[in-house]
């Protein structure tokens, strides 16, 4: 019965990879390759892009406009990543339902604040920013609020989901003695998913990262903007240039991630 059962769910498997791969190959036959797909001048274009990926501009003067603008980023990334975490931290704790006793308040919240969740992750970061920036001008605090809100509803729906995938075990023990709904909290669930949740606050600040510099292309400055006026002078050296300092920040926070986790998991 069990070897029946094995090989139906291999070939449900088998099924549904040859089933992708057709559809893959019937979606390159589908697409009309010709002039309106391919642009004719492009290969010039990609030729000059890869040559200059070779020899980037590293001026003085470019450097440190680089180096401004990489601060920059970095500042509204990291400001932005600040206000979401709290955000997230107390929506993510009220959609969970851990601080509620009674069922049916504990699902009535949840579906609240996790629909809450919903609507400020639905609008993308650049959209956000295209708003605060009409409300609020070009200000920074238009590039913080606008990475703020998704990312707090992106980081708030993880929380509540790893706070509800913690272990029963020890969060009955802790009932057992007397606990209150807070100290099971503090005591149980926060210890408990501290390293999961640090390690995908982690990540998602590489996101912000890269969403701050995107954000830049609307005029906020920092290294987006830098590349927006690079490309429209068609320097692909300087366009590099600023392309190596983003992907230096992103190392930077990625190496700052692994030894941060190897320190709370020690």
């Amino acid at each position: 019965m069990q070897r029946w059962k094995n090989s139906l769910q291999f070939h449900k498997r088998t099924m549904l990879t040859v089933l992708l791969v057709l559809v893959f190959i019937w979606s390159l036959f589908s697409v009309p390759w010709g002039a309106e797909v391919l642009h004719p001048g492009g290969k010039a274009t990609i030729i000059q892009i890869f040559t200059a990926f070779l020899h980037p501009n590293f001026s003085p003067e470019i450097l440190g406009l680089a180096f401004i603008s990489s601060w920059r980023t970095m500042a509204y990334a990291a400001a932005g990543m600040s206000l979401a975490i709290i955000i997230a931290f107390v929506f993510g704790i009220l959609a969970s339902g851990v601080l509620c006793s009674n069922p049916f308040p504990r699902l009535l919240s949840k579906s609240v604040f996790r629909s809450l969740l919903g609507f400020m992750r639905a609008i993308h970061e650049l959209i956000w920013a295209w708003l605060f920036v009409a409300a609020l001008g070009l200000s920074p605090f238009a590039a913080i609020f606008a990475l703020a809100i998704p990312y707090g509803g992106t980081l708030g729906r993880i929380f509540a989901d790893i706070l509800n995938d913690a272990p029963e075990e020890p969060i009955k023990a802790l009932k057992a003695s007397g606990a209150s709904r807070l100290q099971l909290l503090c005591y149980g669930y926060l210890p408990m998913t501290k390293v999961d949740m640090i390690s995908y606050v982690m990540y998602r600040f590489e996101c912000a990262i890269r969403s701050s510099t995107i954000m830049s292309f609307v005029g906020l400055g920092g290294l987006g903007y830098q590349i927006q006026l690079a490309l429209a002078d068609l320097d692909y050296s300087k366009v590099w240039t600023y392309m190596f300092f983003l992907i230096g920040l992103v190392l930077l926070v990625d190496g700052w991630s692994n030894l941060l986790r190897k320190r709370l998991l020690a």
